[in-house]
């Protein structure tokens, strides 16, 4: 097979893993957060991902004020993990699996395209720490402009949750930035 058709075969493969990456660190991401505010998916989780509609569950609240109560919340918890973020590993892995194309051979386009990943991967992980520790010990107990149902009881871990989920996004931007920084310098050392 031509190295050509072997590097776009590399790249469709690359794209799969990484949205399949995407979704299970997703679907593990949000067990994590589930644990600290099981409101924020019930009261708007599983709200926006309308689980109720695919009976999973049913609203103990009201129309207003909806509380999806599922049967298997961490059933729930994974589907609407892996519904939020496969599609941020699939835009990861188009810009790492298209800039991986200007390797020489297909394996080495495979090896340092995953070294990529795995660095996106660790930048968003550690972000979502970040954003524990800020959303802790700075934003609980005074949110600015955040949506907050007025049923949630458990205000300031809602706004911990939140504030992962949005470190975690954030990390994800920053990791896709230094796995393209990653590339330039690689591309730079070897003087192509």
């Amino acid at each position: 097979m031509p190295t050509f058709l072997k590097k776009v075969f590399v790249l469709i493969v690359l794209i799969l893993i990484a949205s399949v990456i995407g979704g299970v660190y997703g679907c593990v991401h949000d067990q994590i957060t589930y644990s600290i505010s099981n409101e924020y998916y019930t009261k708007f989780k599983f709200i926006q991902f309308n689980l109720e509609d695919w009976g999973l569950g049913r609203n103990v609240g009201t129309l207003e004020l909806p509380d999806i109560r599922l049967d298997e919340p961490r059933k729930g918890v994974s589907i609407v993990g892996i519904l939020a973020t496969w599609w941020f590993g699939l835009l990861i892995g188009i810009v790492h699996g298209v800039l991986g194309l200007r390797y020489e051979t297909a394996k080495t386009m495979f090896n340092e395209t995953m070294k990529a990943l795995m660095l996106t991967l660790c930048v968003a992980f550690v972000f979502g720490g970040l954003g524990f520790i800020y959303g802790q010990y700075f934003m609980s107990g005074s949110p600015s402009n955040w949506y907050l149902p007025e049923n949630v009881i458990h205000k300031n871990e809602f706004i911990t949750v939140g504030t992962i989920h949005n470190f975690s996004y954030l990390g994800g931007l920053v990791g896709l930035i230094g796995s393209v920084l990653y590339f330039w310098k690689k591309k730079k050392a070897k003087g192509k």
